[in-house]
């Protein structure tokens, strides 16, 4: 079987020669809309000549061999292809399962957690092995399919059992005159008797192994399901953006290495803990890097259902409620207050009491509509305490336990239907709500993102793994790129271009060179070059980690766009570059930048100390204002680190050079001067 790309140069003359000898052609990474040159090996178009089938590929006529058979392959995690293009193919789904993704894990941390284990499964093949006189070697890398291997090997005993017996039977049938005098008959029993105690025996000790292997697999099981579990939560953010993709070697990889990271414990509950959590971190920490901002709550969020999803603690019908509003029935009653209730607000109310557990809450409703209005006037109604019998959602963890699985001590039930609840009310607080959920159930971390440090970013890549810059509106990311860049040592090997019409062919032959050389290769805005992407998927599949110089790095800038080509973002080290979100994070972002030496580099660090943190938390204020829309900015200002790096820089100047700091002059400076084009006019109190 020959395996080709549609990318490949030579994908046609691989396809003739399949067509002509009957070989299998396998095509991976294939779109959507399938090439014009594969339509008559789709079609069948078939043609007589000399009493031969034949068909026409490109400029060719191919003899047909029946023999042939086309197979394709697409990374695409839920493809839409055209009628006309199903007709023509048979689909067949090999997405991994939840269940099979679990074995796969579970094959993998019993591997990394249980070593005298694994050489346990692999004598125990051995003997499998030795048993049935094979000669095969073994290796102890392979366990992971020890249960393979056993009942290949237990079933191939079984069948030379079966032959044995059969000779036997043969011999008996084929015998003539006095049994007692067929000497072949008399040595083949003796051999067979002595063969068959030994695979039985064999074979005993085999299902013996297998039995005390299977129990001890299965302590790591809830390690398995869970991190299935946070695959297809990762699955799932590509309905939310088209660049987040993520490759499941790539999961399976981080995986292992948590295993290796996650702190020792003194028994399995505790190790077992200590592994899900370590793992957990690390999906959170690694992922949140590629994601924008308005998406790292919503991530962190949907971490902590699909985790609670999977011990069963979620309710399938209020969680369809608080996403789509919808309930299998509503309630007829009319509104009790139209003063203050909306219409929406009530319809909302009555479609809540399809759901069993709020069944009676319009009645309920209708009594205390004066302190379901305080709810509803409050300025935090996520925080308020609702009235009865609302009024213990969730309840307090204290000493009970509310579930089994995950976070037993939580009252996940209570948290989803105060939500269901709130929705109703006062959706606009919804977000404020889910970050308390989170917080509550699995921890302040998980809301608190990591600050971009792309250096990081930098050591989990390779010279066959591209790094992505997913770009948003006024985001640049060059500066930091060319200051790793100084730092590396690598700026006179960094190569940059701008991606548009007619740049392909240049930009082709950067890679090429700094393949070969070492270079750095930053192309920039991709999305401006759809036309020109299948032929960077295919320079990025024919990077090898051999034949590549340690050094070069790919660096691929682009704004979201379900063109860029999803092999490159599965296999790529994707990364965001945002304003972090809320104050004290931009802060603790701009402050992360700096140490001891920038701190102190002034003949004053004090007084520099002191202004420059009111520097940065004005940059921070500015910054944070542009996401409230007209509220916080009339004009959509584009305020970035530029603007802090020259006011700093002014600072830094203005205390140096001064016995007496010009307070001042540096407030017309900064909020005057250093911003002139961001900002028509601003009023200070």
């Amino acid at each position: 079987m020959d395996v080709a790309k549609l990318t490949q140069k030579k994908v046609l003359q691989i396809l003739e020669n399949g067509v002509r000898f009957g070989k299998w052609v396998l095509l991976e990474n294939v779109g959507e809309e399938l090439d014009a040159a594969l339509e008559p090996i789709l079609l069948q178009q078939k043609f007589k000549q000399g009493g031969q089938d034949m068909i026409r590929l490109g400029d060719n006529t191919v003899p047909y061999n029946d023999q042939f058979r086309l197979l394709m392959i697409t990374k695409l995690p839920n493809p839409e292809y055209a009628p006309e293009v199903q007709v023509k193919v048979s689909l067949l789904n090999f997405t991994i399962t939840i269940k099979g993704l679990e074995e796969q894990l579970l094959n993998t941390a019993v591997k990394e957690e249980l070593p005298d284990l694994a050489q346990k499964k692999t004598h125990a093949v051995h003997k499998c092995y030795y048993a049935n006189e094979r000669t095969t070697t073994i290796h102890p890398e392979r366990f992971v399919d020890f249960q393979e291997e056993l009942v290949i090997n237990g079933a191939a005993m079984n069948i030379e059992l079966y032959g044995i017996e059969s000779q036997i039977l043969k011999l008996l049938s084929e015998s003539e005159g006095n049994i007692l005098d067929n000497t072949a008959l008399i040595e083949t029993l003796a051999e067979a008797k002595v063969k068959s105690s030994e695979i039985k025996e064999k074979m005993g000790e085999a299902e013996e192994t297998e039995k005390e292997i299977e129990a001890r697999s299965n302590e790591y099981r809830p390690v398995a399901k869970r991190a299935s579990l946070l695959y297809f939560c990762l699955a799932d953010l590509a309905v939310i953006d088209p660049m987040y993709q993520y490759a499941l070697p790539w999961f399976s990889s981080l995986f292992c290495k948590s295993i290796g990271q996650a702190p020792p414990a003194p028994d399995l509950e505790g190790r077992l803990r200590s592994l899900n959590d370590c793992f957990t971190a690390a999906v959170y920490v690694n992922v949140c890097r590629s994601l924008f901002e308005a998406h790292k709550l919503l991530f962190s969020f949907l971490l902590a259902i699909k985790i609670l999803q999977g011990d069963d603690r979620i309710d399938p019908t209020e969680w369809r409620f608080l996403i789509s509003g919808m309930s299998p029935g509503q309630s007829s009653m009319d509104n009790p207050d139209p003063s203050w209730i909306e219409v929406n607000v009530w319809g909302e109310v009555k479609a809540l009491c399809g759901i069993e557990y709020f069944k009676e809450f319009a009645t309920v409703f209708a009594q205390r509509t004066v302190a379901w209005r305080r709810v509803f006037d409050s300025n935090e109604p996520h925080a308020a305490t609702f009235p009865a019998p609302s009024h213990e959602l969730p309840r307090k963890a204290g000493s009970a336990i509310f579930g089994v699985g995950s976070y037993p001590e939580k009252d996940v039930e209570g948290w989803l239907r105060r939500m269901c609840i709130l929705r109703c009310l006062r959706r606009d607080k919804m977000t404020e709500a889910m970050q308390a959920f989170v917080v509550d159930v699995m921890g302040p971390f998980f809301v608190e993102p990591p600050t971009f440090d792309l250096k990081r970013c930098y050591e989990d890549s390779s010279v066959t793994m591209p790094l992505i810059f997913v770009l948003s509106t006024g985001s640049d990311p060059n500066k930091d790129l060319f200051q790793l860049a100084e730092d590396m040592g690598m700026t006179d090997k960094m190569r940059s271009i701008a991606l548009g019409q007619g740049q392909g062919g240049i930009a082709a032959a950067m890679i090429e060179k700094g393949v070969s050389e070492g270079n750095w290769v930053l192309l920039q805005n991709c999305h401006l070059s759809i036309s020109w992407m299948p032929e960077l998927e295919r320079l990025c599949e024919e990077i090898s980690p051999t034949q590549t110089h340690q050094d070069f790095r790919l660096w691929l800038t682009s704004m979201p766009s379900k063109f860029f080509p999803t092999a490159i973002l599965q296999t790529g080290v994707k990364m965001t570059k945002e304003p972090p979100k809320g104050l004290r994070a931009n802060l603790k972002a701009t402050y992360s930048k700096m140490d001891d030496d920038k701190l102190k580099r002034t003949c004053k660090p004090e007084d520099f100390q002191m202004m420059l943190f009111g520097l940065c938390f004005f940059h921070a204020l500015v910054v944070e204002r542009k996401k409230f829309g007209p509220l916080g900015w009339n004009v959509p200002y584009e305020f970035n680190e530029t603007d802090l790096d020259i006011c700093i820089a002014q600072l830094e100047m203005y205390v140096d050079e001064y016995a007496v700091i010009p307070y001042q002059v540096q407030i017309n400076l900064q909020f005057n001067s250093s911003r002139p084009s961001r900002w028509y006019s601003i009023h200070l109190a």
